[in-house]
């Protein structure tokens, strides 16, 4: 069978503001799990090729494919309806599959939103993938394939939940291969990014992670993880490195080997990862340090506890302090990021966040208005207190207001959020330690950031 997977290509300004482009390593493993049995495969990445919806319809019609699955998030739903809408109808025969965080929780709904989807993939794909490729090939009917919710005729059926994926080894690395590496950047440098893990036992109410991938964590042995790092580096020269994991450092000892394996491995790699601040410390900062590490991402989220319980953080204001303490000793650049409008948040507590940000100074600073996706405890609330002010899903960007809270206009958000930007980047004591640390080519790719999303949102 041939399988056509797509990124497709995105309407959104906001994605202008990131400067790096990331492989879609969800479609690469889809990939990789469907070459397992002989399928041929090819992956569109539409926003590494810069295509349009005309190009994925041009490539679609060369490769004729049976089956095409498409990946998006919340955001970028409409985009993928709209590749699976003009490519059913240059190619009506196909089959046509949607999978991501998004229509796991929306799959009926997305069923209706788009007649010319017909099936929905909730979860982890890999193995469901294969299954259905397998029944479809043989032109056997859906029923009792678990994770899919779809079309039968004018009826909407939902299989079965698929459980979880226990051993995460067993599934092939992704397939690189299929992929226009060469065009994965940050700044002059080839760029890659790896999984090592997968569930979230953290309960926090605005992240969908724990429900979508399961609250028990599953990680890949440190093996594997070193020969995907080896992969990367020696195959496709890839010297900048993202971890993908919610926590990497959820496992702290676990962290540390990775470490340790990548200085015997000898791989010339700078790499940056997301952190807890209550799953850090200072000797793991530091063999964090040696292997190449040089960014450490940290959801700060606010500088007032109260709110912080209320959104099921599960950390302290002291616990910040001091990872950000240890991180700055060790040398390690550190993203904090911070979220606004939290329900029950005022102008003044967000105005204390705004000031925590500049007292914490972290490398840099991103801020966020509060989100709630479908799939979240959040979402659920706010259907339930009614404060959605639009289900139009492409304004889910945590950067647009999408409710309307008790005391917090969506204009007083989106005049904080502002203010949040340019009190920290403009902010003097910020502009001298950056350039006294000679930190230039990472204050103009913010600030260049920060302009770009202004006139996103502004234009």
């Amino acid at each position: 069978m041939k399988v056509l997977l797509v990124l497709p290509p995105s309407s959104s300004k906001i994605r202008e503001v990131l400067e790096t482009t990331s492989p879609p390593m969800g479609l690469a493993y889809l990939a990789s799990s469907l070459e397992l049995d002989g399928h041929e495969v090819k992956i569109v990445d539409s926003l590494a090729m810069e295509y349009d919806f005309v190009d994925v319809v041009r490539e679609a019609k060369a490769f004729d494919p049976d089956l095409v699955g498409v990946s998006a998030a919340t955001p970028t739903i409409y985009d993928a309806y709209k590749v699976v809408e003009m490519i059913k109808q240059e190619l009506p025969n196909v089959k046509t599959v949607i999978g991501g965080p998004h229509v796991s929780f929306t799959a009926r709904e997305s069923l209706e939103e788009c007649p010319s989807l017909d099936i929905v993939v909730r979860g982890e794909g890999e193995f469901t993938i294969r299954e259905l490729a397998e029944r479809l090939e043989k032109g056997r009917d859906l029923r009792g394939v678990r994770g899919i919710t779809y079309r039968d005729g004018e009826v909407i059926k939902e299989g079965e939940d698929r459980p979880f994926i226990k051993n995460i080894d067993a599934i092939p690395l992704p397939a690189y291969h299929l992929l226009p590496m060469d065009r994965y950047k940050m700044g002059d440098h080839s760029f890659g990014t790896i999984l090592t893990s997968r569930g979230c036992p953290y309960r926090c109410i605005f992240c969908s992670s724990s429900k979508l991938m399961g609250k028990i964590w599953r990680a890949r042995s440190v093996e594997s993880v070193l020969d995907e790092l080896r992969l990367l580096h020696d195959k496709y020269g890839v010297r900048e490195i993202e971890f993908l994991d919610d926590t990497f450092t959820l496992h702290m000892k676990r962290a540390e080997a990775i470490a340790e394996g990548i200085v015997r491995s000898g791989l010339d790699i700078g790499w940056g990862c997301s952190s807890r601040a209550n799953t850090m410390n200072k000797r793991l900062a530091k063999a964090l340090s040696r292997a190449g590490c040089h960014s450490i991402y940290i959801g700060v989220e606010s500088a007032t506890q109260r709110m912080l319980d209320f959104i099921k953080k599960g950390i302290t204001i002291d616990q910040v302090l001091k990872a950000f303490k240890i991180l700055k000793e060790v040398g390690l650049n550190t993203v904090a990021t911070f979220i606004l409008g939290i329900p029950g948040e005022t102008k003044e507590l967000i105005m204390k966040t705004i000031k925590f940000a500049k007292k914490l100074k972290p490398t840099f600073a991103q801020f966020t208005i509060f989100t709630p996706y479908p799939g979240t405890e959040a979402f659920d609330m706010a259907l339930r207190e009614g404060w959605l002010i639009t289900r139009d899903w492409s304004k889910f960007d945590t950067l647009t207001p999408v409710m309307k809270l008790p005391g917090l206009s969506p204009k007083d958000l989106r005049m904080l959020l502002s203010r949040a930007y340019l009190s920290f980047y403009l902010n003097p004591s910020y502009m001298i330690e950056t350039f006294r640390k000679r930190r230039f080519f990472l204050f103009g790719k913010a600030f260049r950031a920060l302009i770009r999303y202004l006139s996103a949102k502004f234009s």
